[in-house]
């Protein structure tokens, strides 16, 4: 017999596209999910994207007015009647990600899947615009990583 859905915890359709980094993709899809039931997010749909810092430039140009690379960008789809996310596309440069895992000297894999939580985050209802709200936010990723079996990478460098 199968087991009822939780209706609060839809399961996650996630796809992964990496035009750089695909050894990181198994990772990324095994801890996305985990992450996504520690959320207990609406989010029924995810795409994640790693791309250079080229794809990377060109996307926050073309969606943000800023003519650099960055992190991570993350988009919303679509959205349930209460105005939840339910389906995004988290965004997530390689290149950055590779330097900031050297510069503090964990895996790259890390660093990326920092940047999809941070994403993922984004896609629940968090925010970092503001001074708190962006504590909350980076402490809110380190503790899922710690809860994945990864450890705290955020605030590995804010010291």
């Amino acid at each position: 017999m199968a087991r009822p859905r939780n209706s609060s915890h839809p399961p996650l359709r996630l796809g992964i596209h990496a035009t750089v980094a695909s050894q990181c993709v198994p990772i990324l899809r095994r801890q996305l999910r985990k992450a996504h039931a520690v959320l207990h997010s609406p989010l029924r749909e995810l795409s994640v994207a790693i791309v250079s810092a080229q794809q990377m430039a060109a996307l926050h140009k073309q969606f943000l007015h800023k003519p650099a690379t960055t992190d991570v960008l993350t988009f919303e789809l679509d959205h349930n009647p209460r105005g939840r996310v339910i389906s995004g596309e988290i965004v997530i440069c390689h290149a950055v990600a590779r330097r900031r895992a050297r510069e503090l000297g964990h895996p790259v894999a890390h660093e990326m899947l920092l940047y999809a939580i941070h994403g993922l985050l984004h896609l629940s209802g968090f925010d970092d615009r503001t001074t708190s709200a962006f504590t909350a936010m980076h402490a809110k990723e380190d503790e899922i990583l710690a809860r994945l079996g990864v450890g705290p990478v955020f605030s590995r460098g804010s010291s």
